[in-house]
């Protein structure tokens, strides 16, 4: 375990690597070439699913988070997402997207090095 984040955030993180690898292999989605990127990402979805019970995007300004995670809107795959595979945190890109790695799977243990 990372000694810099909480036993309760790292499960979460530990969750949300898991289900972002998983949705990445599923939508033919790839990691940005910044693993930062991803890292931070995963880390704001745990976070919310930690403080809220959901993934809410970590990446928009809600005034009222609660209320935008009982919407479900912005949870994460949230409705662009789902609809056009257009992720505004770009934690989902497609191959075309200028930012988009070659990869579907990131080691865990490198993703952990950007949140110390």
């Amino acid at each position: 375990m990372n000694s810099f984040i909480s036993q309760d955030l790292y499960k979460s993180f530990e969750s949300m690597y898991k289900f972002s690898e998983a949705y990445a292999k599923r939508t033919g989605t790839y990691f940005c070439l910044d693993l930062s990127v991803t890292a931070v990402v995963i880390e704001g979805l745990a976070k919310h699913k930690n403080i809220y019970g959901a993934p809410l995007c970590p990446c928009r300004h809600y005034d009222d988070k609660a209320k935008e995670v009982a919407n479900s809107y912005w949870n994460c795959p949230c409705v662009p997402m789902r609809e056009r595979k257009e992720c505004h945190c770009m934690l989902f890109l497609s191959k075309e997207n200028e930012f988009a790695s070659e990869n579907q799977q990131i080691d865990f243990t490198t993703l952990l090095k950007f949140l110390e």
